[in-house]
């Protein structure tokens, strides 16, 4: 079973910086999402397995960047710029049967309890 770690969420003002972290159990094709009180789950990043590809979503294109340190089995999300509307539960997600990334909720198996992400205005 792999199991997905979170952590890094919290309070920021808006314009401020997090970085959360995510361990795998195990080498993946990762992504992060969010998903805010009454909204859909959306795709924000996602990194290939041997991290030399990634994919952004728009809202958090040229704000928001996904990196990995395969050693670790862990991948971060950095987040600059943040606006209060980036306000939401954060989680990351593991691909079993492709290394390549994807911003599709469907298309991961596996995924971590969330982390809150809070912005202030």
């Amino acid at each position: 079973q792999v199991q997905l770690v979170e952590s890094g969420g919290g309070l920021v003002q808006a314009g401020g910086s997090l970085r959360l972290s995510c361990a795998a159990s195990g080498s993946y094709a990762m992504g992060w999402f969010r998903q805010a009180p009454g909204k859909e789950r959306e795709g924000l990043a996602s990194i290939s397995m041997g991290g030399s590809i990634t994919s952004y979503g728009d809202s958090v294109s040229g704000r928001f960047t996904i990196s990995r340190d395969n050693a670790k089995n862990t991948v971060y999300l950095q987040m600059n710029s943040l606006k209060p509307e980036d306000t939401a539960v954060y989680y990351c997600a593991a691909r079993e049967r492709s290394r390549a990334t994807s911003l599709r909720r469907d298309d991961y198996q596996y995924w971590g309890q969330g982390t809150q992400v809070t912005v202030s205005s």
